[in-house]
């Protein structure tokens, strides 16, 4: 397992990254670095508890993106993170994993074999913490979070509930001028109380992935 540490005066360290406000100063890397300076990057985020319907958007979603040649950011964490990264392997596309933790350690720990996948076939694991370190507190998680929400040209957020941090990459996003799209749901739905509330106040509304307006 190739580690590497990237430096914000590197060649390899992500343009749009470089923009933020609150840009990290170094990126502790695992696995393919030439990912980071790709000019197609999105991020695809949503809820630990994944619906059916979360999961069939996934497909659909990632599996265009993919057949597009983009390059998919995601957090690793349970649920939405987790299926998208899956499929993007799957699909035989490239994905990036940030992680709150250090790029070496597989977190969580149920996700060990995804964080294998994801190296082995040409993806990308990083993180602005220290390689064998555990995230320290929350905060460490609104980092990662940060950083899922600016290394691309936007964030799809496939669902979430009211109280969901897909909500936060969002916000972060927006701040940061990037795009922000969400996949409507039905209004009773706990999972679809973020996505909608996102279209209410301005997201972009994402059926497929010519919605998303990156074709």
């Amino acid at each position: 397992m190739t580690k590497l540490i990237i430096k914000y005066s590197d060649f390899e360290f992500p343009d749009l990254l470089k923009e933020m406000s609150d840009c990290p100063k170094k990126l502790y890397c695992v696995g393919n670095v030439e990912l980071l300076k790709s000019k197609k990057i999105i991020s695809v985020v949503g809820s630990r508890n994944m619906s059916v319907y979360g999961k069939k958007v996934i497909g659909e979603l990632v599996g265009g993106l993919v057949k597009d040649d983009w390059v998919i950011v995601s957090g690793m964490a349970y649920g939405v993170d987790s299926e998208v990264h899956r499929k993007c392997v799957q699909n035989k596309g490239k994905t990036i994993a940030v992680l709150a933790s250090g790029a070496d350690i597989a977190t969580p720990k149920g996700n060990s074999e995804i964080y294998r996948n994801i190296v082995n076939n040409g993806g990308l694991v990083i993180s602005e913490i220290n390689f064998g370190e555990m995230p320290k507190s929350k905060n460490e998680f609104l980092k990662r979070n940060r950083i899922v929400a600016g290394i691309g040209i936007g964030v799809v957020v496939i669902e979430g509930g009211g109280q969901s941090g897909s909500l936060v990459t969002a916000r972060l996003a927006a701040e940061e001028g990037r795009e922000v799209w969400a996949v409507p749901g039905r209004i009773f739905d706990e999972n679809s109380m973020a996505t909608n509330w996102l279209i209410k106040n301005g997201a972009t509304i994402v059926i497929n992935t010519q919605e998303i307006g990156l074709k």
